[in-house]
């Protein structure tokens, strides 16, 4: 009995191992797709949260406070760009690749000391205001000369505080065989808002 036994292992050991061979031939590529697929995609999250941060730190540079004891000009844009480029260093991503936004956030500029910042005061959408590229051609500073912008309009139940608005884009290449993403450039978009320090 124990023979007999043996034997049907045996026979059922041979019958399946060649349908597991061909099994795993056809399920191994698709394996591999999923593998590179969620590298890439895991690479694309990664490259947005740094472009996220950078934004938020170029916003924070912005909006500091003029140095009362320093004898240099206070470049709200150049500050921006410096903060940018460093979170950019930093986790190894060349800032060069960056390039402004081809369309400009639509923020509103703000007057100062008025308690209705809702883009001219009718609700009607104003001309975006334009990116200051005195200092650096690569991100978009909303706000650094002249007029600050209006981070959230009393329209819209904000508070209609001003501030600095950063933007930019930053081209990422997918590289999946046999997909349409395949070498195909995602432009990853970053944008920050930081209300004006009064200090």
């Amino acid at each position: 009995m124990r023979n007999w036994r043996a034997m049907i292992r045996r026979s059922l050991a041979r019958s399946t191992r060649g349908s597991e061979i061909a099994e795993f031939a056809m399920i191994l590529p698709l394996f591999f797709m999923i593998l590179i697929g969620i590298f890439w995609f895991g690479q694309a999250f990664r490259i947005y949260g740094t472009l996220t941060q950078a934004a938020r730190l170029g916003a924070r540079a912005a909006v500091a406070p003029q140095c009362a004891i320093c004898n240099v000009p206070n470049n709200p844009s150049a500050n921006a760009w410096n903060a940018v480029q460093n979170a950019m260093l930093a986790a190894d991503l060349n800032p060069n690749l960056l390039q402004p936004p081809v369309t400009l956030p639509p923020v509103c500029a703000c007057v100062t000391g008025s308690s209705n910042n809702n883009c001219n005061g009718s609700g009607t959408s104003a001309p975006p205001v334009s990116c200051d590229f005195s200092s650096q051609s690569n991100i978009c500073v909303q706000g650094s000369t002249g007029p600050a912008v209006v981070l959230s309009s009393p329209g819209t139940g904000g508070a209609g505080e001003c501030g600095i608005s950063v933007s930019f884009v930053y081209p990422y290449s997918f590289w999946l065989p046999f997909s349409s993403l395949n070498k195909q450039t995602v432009n990853l978009r970053a944008q920050a808002q930081m209300r004006l320090e009064t200090q």
